[in-house]
């Protein structure tokens, strides 16, 4: 008997959450209050837009402002001096043939890039220094160079030292405003946003997953998120340039299939959230993450080749 009473309850209860999760779904800001950030991107130049220009370099930042692009993402380490830098690999032999560590040198001992470095999401492609400019600039340097210009800061090191550093010089140059940062790691998230929750936080790799399994359990649109920028990498576009096995292919289609869902994007552009999607170097690529997924902004290697679509889907009035 109570068998029988209690199937139509729970039944009723379940069809009434998921109403009310797609309702807030649709209006998140019926519970949520729309997240304010100065920071609006269309074009974001990877590594300073490493195809045209070696990449974390003061010369890459310059060429690529001048091609068109918003904002510049680059990633910070520390040396052993205590220097923030601006630097994507600890071991140096990549970038600068000198296989040494970052965090072992000085900044004073730190070696150039070298001359010629190949564009790591555009296998076989390479990119030669613009002028000499191959030295590792402090993040101090960059603040000081481009003052209002939006930055996306990767922290890259699992270090207190290194993110109480990078927000103290954030700080004292005045750009809560126009800096956005995280980690791929959410243990480094975390303590970025528990250092100063007034700069603008993106999403690690593990929340990423988190918002997938919230957006297909329907409790994402009664969850307060923390983070004000999806950053994201297109899977599939990740197998055109690199080989991979059955298994990963698998996994690429389905985290693509899951993750990059407009109805996602849209529930959290309502929310104030910001969806970047990285890296793209093609115009089909470009289309696909704008016209498509309905992205807030595109990361690439190449800012003028973003740049020249970006004018031209405008004059198109393909959009605005």
């Amino acid at each position: 008997m109570y068998q029988i009473i209690a199937v139509p309850i729970i039944l009723s209860l379940v069809a009434v959450y998921v109403l009310i999760s797609i309702i807030l779904l649709l209006y998140p800001t019926l519970i949520h209050t729309e997240k304010e950030t100065r920071v609006r991107c269309r074009q974001i130049s990877h590594r300073g837009g490493c195809g045209e220009a070696l990449e974390n370099t003061i010369m890459a930042f310059r060429h690529s402002l001048k091609a068109g692009t918003e904002m510049l993402q680059i990633d910070v380490r520390m040396t052993a001096d205590g220097q923030v830098v601006v630097c994507h690999d600890n071991d140096l032999t990549r970038l600068t043939g000198v296989n040494q560590k970052l965090s072992e040198l000085k900044y004073e001992e730190l070696p150039p890039l070298l001359d010629k470095l190949e564009v790591f999401h555009d296998p076989g492609v390479f990119v030669e220094a613009r002028r000499k400019s191959n030295e590792i600039p402090l993040l101090s340097t960059v603040f000081t160079q481009f003052h209002k210009i939006p930055i996306c800061i990767q922290v890259k090191e699992d270090s207190d030292e290194l993110i109480e550093k990078t927000n103290e010089l954030i700080v004292r140059f005045k750009r809560k405003d126009y800096t956005i940062w995280g980690s791929a790691s959410a243990k480094i998230s975390n303590k970025c946003h528990k250092q100063n929750a007034e700069i603008p936080l993106y999403f690690s790799v593990a929340h990423c997953f988190g918002l997938i399994i919230l957006l297909y359990s329907g409790m994402l649109p009664f969850v307060k998120l923390k983070e004000s920028f999806l950053l994201v990498a297109f899977p599939k576009v990740m197998l055109r340039r690199f080989p991979s096995s059955r298994i990963m292919k698998v996994f690429t289609y389905a985290a693509d299939w899951l993750l990059l869902s407009p109805i996602l994007i849209r529930h959290l552009r309502k929310r104030g959230i910001q969806t970047y999607i990285w890296v793209l170097n093609k115009k089909d690529e470009f289309t696909l993450a704008f016209e498509k997924l309905g992205a807030a902004g595109v990361m690439t290697d190449y800012p003028t080749e973003l740049s020249d679509y970006v004018e031209q889907s405008v004059k198109s009035k393909r959009w605005q």
